[in-house]
């Protein structure tokens, strides 16, 4: 009966896309790209680092891999000598194993200030590891024991100002810890709000979103609610409402969230916004478990968290989304990608891959924000990511909604595939647009509320009054969040010819509290009349 279910919904699927073609063919924008056919593993996790290479990682648990670990290396308990790591070079379009030892299925994870990949927890014997990657030639995965006061699976992670990481919540674990540890003080803290936001039997408030605010609180959103906390003091400072008609967004009723691009930084006050979009209606998760696939939802939900009677705004996307990864382009805009239509996230209970990304333009007037985008041929399930490159490309990948690599006989195979999608600021007609920095070089460090100056050229006409610098931090992501995400507009003071199509534009680095931008490495960009240039690497001090 199983098995027949399977096959209807698989048939029902195909259905789907061949009725939506007309459709998808009034698509904006948008290009994809096949990168690599096979990584020999799934990239449920993916973090680019300064070295533009991206590490990626599924779990250690799902039998044998596709990708053989070099010189005869194995896991001992079970036996297993493949690997469930991979680093990928953008540059080359290469990649090679790396060896994890300890079960990383469902974790966490942050960039420290000077460029280390911190990554924490997972299952089973990996659920209290700390483990590290250093971004240099021919490295691998260092692993700590009881590195972590309590066992971390499906937690969040979020740099802070002074450098260290909070890692919260997590299956079973209503409170947040440090890392690294402060002598003298509590290894855990407790937060009631994650045991309030939890779901008997379903939870809905596993891999919460996380946001520095700009008063250096945290925002923290889990299933329909959210707090601004005051780690330091572990004190909740402002509730905010709840999210209209009140259904869950996160994980297992998975939607995703960004903090919307901060502007004006040098203004007395900062502000800040929210954007919540997609998950699935209250019940939804038990109802795909008894084989009944609940449409997902097709909201998003918008919120000043910096006022003082702060309000949800409600949008409605162009279709529904569960499972949807949310990336800030270059640009500013948000680029809402991978998932499906129907069902939970979860062992084999989503339904209706949505193939096509949708490109939010937040600046744009209430009604009008979303624009449709070509689409992929690949589905990208339970257990997809995407993370933004320098280049301005986004790579995509992973895809397993199984308990083990299932390659066939399934509606929705393991995906050990990367691909890029190409926005439209990418396409030869902005060529003459496009921004390219000549100055500072890549892997400048800047220090903070100090005068930068950036040379770049265009081949084109230049309209001085749409020129502006962003710097992005790149996020660990897996499970539909982007852990510490940010995207800051430097903006542009003046803008300067100085001849041969090449031009200065002055800007002011973030000021110096961290809360803004707490210190590590950026991706810096021009934008010329939306079209960002391709990235270089900075250090924010």
């Amino acid at each position: 009966m199983a098995r027949t279910h399977v096959m209807l919904s698989f048939l029902a699927w195909q259905l789907i896309l061949l009725s939506a073609k007309p459709y998808l063919s009034d698509a904006a924008g948008g290009r994809w790209q096949l990168l690599q056919k096979s990584i020999g593993i799934t990239a449920m996790h993916m973090q680019l680092l300064k070295n533009d290479r991206v590490i990626i990682f599924d779990r250690t648990d799902f039998g044998n891999s596709n990708l053989t670990l070099p010189g005869g290396k194995c896991r001992t308990v079970p036996k297993d000598c493949t690997a469930h790591s991979a680093e990928y070079s953008v540059i080359t379009n290469t990649f090679r194993a790396l060896f994890v030892q300890t079960d990383v299925w469902c974790s966490s994870g942050a960039v420290m200030p000077d460029g280390r990949l911190i990554q924490t927890g997972g299952f089973n014997s990996g659920a209290r590891r700390v483990r590290t990657f250093i971004p240099c030639t021919g490295c691998d995965w260092t692993e700590t024991p009881n590195g972590l006061a309590a066992s971390r699976w499906y937690a969040t992670n979020h740099i802070l100002p002074g450098g260290r990481q909070i890692i919260i919540g997590g299956r079973k674990q209503f409170n947040y810890e440090f890392y690294p540890k402060s002598s003298g003080a509590p290894s855990l803290y407790s937060l009631p709000f994650l045991s309030q936001t939890n779901d008997p039997n379903i939870e809905n408030n596993l891999y919460p979103f996380v946001f520095l605010n700009v008063d250096g609180n945290l925002f923290i959103f889990a299933n329909n609610r959210s707090i601004l906390l005051d780690y330091a003091a572990n004190k909740v400072v402002k509730t905010y409402p709840e999210i209209p008609g009140g259904d869950p967004r996160c994980y297992p009723s998975t939607g995703s969230a960004v903090l919307l691009p901060l502007k004006n930084l040098q203004a007395t006050s900062v502000e800040a916004e929210v954007l919540v979009c997609g998950g699935a209606p209250k019940g939804a998760y038990t109802e795909a478990n008894k084989g009944n696939f609940v449409e997902a939802l097709n909201t998003c939900a918008r919120i000043k968290i910096t006022d003082p009677n702060p309000q949800w705004v409600m949008e409605t996307m162009p279709m529904a989304r569960i499972m949807g990864d949310m990336t800030l382009l270059p640009n500013g805009n948000v680029l809402i990608i991978n998932g499906a239509s129907a069902g939970a996230a979860g062992w084999e209970i989503g339904r209706n891959p949505i193939l096509n990304p949708v490109i939010y333009r937040p600046d744009n007037k209430l009604g009008s924000r979303f624009e449709l985008q070509n689409p992929s041929t690949i589905p990208r399930m339970y257990h997809s990511s995407a993370i933004l490159l320098r280049d301005g490309r986004v790579l995509v990948g992973g895809s397993n909604p199984h308990s083990g690599y299932v390659f066939t006989n399934v509606p929705y195979p393991t995906e050990l595939s990367l691909e890029a999608f190409y926005p439209p600021y990418l396409d030869v007609q902005f060529s003459s647009l496009r921004p390219q920095i000549v100055s500072p070089p890549s892997q400048t460090k800047l220090n903070p509320g100090r005068k930068l100056a950036v040379r770049f050229s265009v081949a084109g006409a230049l309209a001085q009054n749409q020129i502006s610098v962003t710097v992005v931090s790149p996020s660990f992501t897996t499970h539909s969040f982007s852990m510490n995400q940010r995207l800051l507009v430097l903006g542009a003071e003046t803008v300067t010819s100085l001849g041969n199509s090449t031009y200065e534009v002055q800007v002011t680095t973030p000021a110096g509290s961290g809360y803004l931008a707490p210190s590590g490495y950026y991706l810096l960009f021009v934008v010329h009349q939306e079209i960002p240039s391709e990235g270089i690497w900075v250090k924010l001090q």
